[in-house]
Parts: structure tokens; sequence; C-alpha cells
């Protein structure tokens, strides 16, 4: 191994992976995935589909998960910079309902591994993000399913977010630090919280 340092997160089935970029006065060269160095990690999962998004500063994609067809999902960013989040919706798992975050940059050129079983989001912090991800199950249209991205119960601590909890998903009235306004699809602002997506 040794091309890749893979730090498991305080959320089992979360992975911080960071390869080794070789640099100089040209550039650089990185490999982004490479089969051999996960399974030596003892990450043995298998992609079938890569996916691509640009989005500009202030949106905020999710929280975001399948309900038939859980997906695992490799993301990274290749311009700009997010912060991208993984809450856990497994019912027996002791950290049920906990999120865990990170940065991913064209800087620092992490990644992250999510397992199937959580939602997934994440907010743009550069004037523009292009982020890249790998997918264990195929796209199957009608299965998404999300949770409010500001649920109180979760408690996501959203990093340069500025605005106050009213009791929805909406985007009014939260912002960047900067000014930069919030955006969210229509979808996304419908979503509820933990609680009450998964009542019994």
């Amino acid at each position: 191994m040794g091309q890749i340092k893979v730090t498991p997160t305080p959320i089992k089935g979360l992975y911080v992976i960071e390869p080794t970029v070789h640099g100089d006065s040209r550039g650089y060269f990185t490999e982004t995935y490479n089969q051999r160095d996960m399974a030596e990690a003892g990450l043995n999962m298998r992609f079938v589909q890569d996916n691509q998004s640009m989005s500009v500063k202030g949106v905020l994609r999710g929280l975001h998960f399948q309900k038939e067809f859980p997906q695992g999902k490799l993301v990274r960013v290749i311009r700009g910079r997010v912060f991208d989040v993984a809450v856990d919706l497994r019912r027996r798992s002791e950290t049920y309902g906990k999120w865990y975050g990170v940065e991913l940059s064209e800087e620092n050129k992490k990644q992250f591994y999510i397992s199937e079983g959580f939602a997934h989001g994440f907010l743009v912090l550069s004037d523009t993000a292009e982020f890249c991800y790998k997918v264990t199950d195929f796209y199957h249209p009608g299965d998404e399913g999300g949770l409010a991205w500001n649920d109180p119960a979760i408690g996501i601590e959203w990093p340069e977010l500025v605005g106050d909890y009213k009791g929805s998903a909406k985007a009014e009235g939260y912002t960047l630090a900067d000014g930069t306004p919030l955006l969210l699809s229509e979808k996304d602002q419908l979503w509820r919280g933990l609680q009450d997506t998964f009542a019994f």
C-alpha cells in the first residue's frame, strides 16, 4: 500500500481518504482511485457509476438517501471547496442520527467514503465547486428520500452559515457569513426532520 491514507471517523462506515500527491514545478499527479490499495485498507466496495456536478457558492444539496437501493459513495472535489456531511440512518447503529462532516477541496484532495445506510449532503463554500463521486449501485428513479438539512435533532454545524431555525428546511433567512444567500432546491426545502421521516 502507501498510495493512500485511510482514516476511520468516530462513526463506523465513514472514512476520510488522502491520496499521495506527486508534485513539482510542472504540476502534480495522483491516483484518485486504486482498487488494490482500497482492498488492502479493508475497503472492498465495488463501484458501478461515476457522477459529477457543479454548484455555485451557497448551494446546499441534501440531505439525501436511497430508500430501497442504498448507495455507498466515494466523494471528492476537483474544483473549489465544500463541507461534506453524512448522517447515520442505520437503526441498530450506536451512532444512529449522528453526523460527521469534512471539508473537501481541490487543495487538500481529500476523499470521503460514505457506506450504505447514510444520508448525505454538502454546502458549497467557494465561488463554484465541481463535485465528483463514485457509487456502489445504479441510480433508481423514485428511490430518493431526504431529511431536513437543519434538523435540530441532528444538529449539523454547517461552517460559515448564519441564520436561525424557523421550524422548516426552507432556505429563507439563511446566508453565508459574507452575505451569500443559501440556495436549496424546492424539494430539499420540503424534507422533514429525522423523527418525522422515520416515525413508526
